[in-house]
C-alpha cells in the first residue's frame, strides 16, 4: 500500500511539475490589453488599404526630447504605436489636435500632413509599428518636397 501511494505521488509530482504543467500556468496567468484595434486613424479618417509588392513591417522606438517640435510630416505607410514615456501633442495641418500621455495608443495619421511636440519637461518615447510594402518610405518631411531630397 505505501509502494502504491508513493508512486502515485512521484507520478503526480512529474506530471504536474512537468514543463508542460508549468507552461500551461504560465500561459494561463498571461495578460493581453489590446491597446487599440481600428478601421480609422486618431482623426477619424479611414485607414487605406495596403498597397502592391512585398509588405514590410517595421518597428521604431522614437526618443523626442522635451521642447522638440517634429518638422511637418506625412505617412505614406499605416502605422500606430504607444507612447510608453512623457507626453506628446499630434497637431495635424488642418489644425485638429491629439494630446498623448504616457500609456496611450495611437493609430497615426496616413498622407496626412502633420507634427508631433513635447511640451513636457521630460523626452517623450514612443514604440511605433509601420505595416507597409518594401520600398516605401515611413514617413515623407514636408521641406523634402520644397528642396528635392
Amino acid at each position: 500500500m505505501k509502494t502504491t501511494r508513493i508512486r502515485f505521488l512521484i507520478a503526480f509530482s512529474l506530471l504536474f511539475l512537468s514543463p508542460t504543467a508549468l507552461n500551461a500556468r504560465e500561459a494561463a496567468a498571461t495578460k493581453v490589453d489590446v491597446l487599440a484595434r481600428s478601421e480609422s486613424s486618431w482623426d477619424g479618417n479611414k485607414l487605406p488599404r495596403y498597397g502592391e509588392g512585398p509588405a514590410e513591417v517595421t518597428i521604431l522606438r522614437i526618443v523626442i526630447p522635451p521642447g522638440v517640435q517634429l518638422p511637418e510630416h506625412r505617412h505614406p505607410v499605416i502605422n500606430a504605436g504607444v507612447l510608453m514615456k512623457g507626453e506628446l501633442t499630434v497637431v495635424t495641418d488642418k489644425g485638429e489636435v491629439l494630446h498623448l500621455k504616457e500609456g496611450d495608443s495611437i493609430v497615426e495619421v496616413v498622407e496626412t500632413w502633420h507634427y508631433g511636440k513635447n511640451e513636457g519637461d521630460a523626452p517623450a518615447e514612443l514604440i511605433m509599428f509601420y505595416a507597409g510594402n518594401k520600398g516605401v518610405p515611413l514617413s515623407v518631411k514636408q521641406d523634402s518636397l520644397k528642396t528635392g531630397g
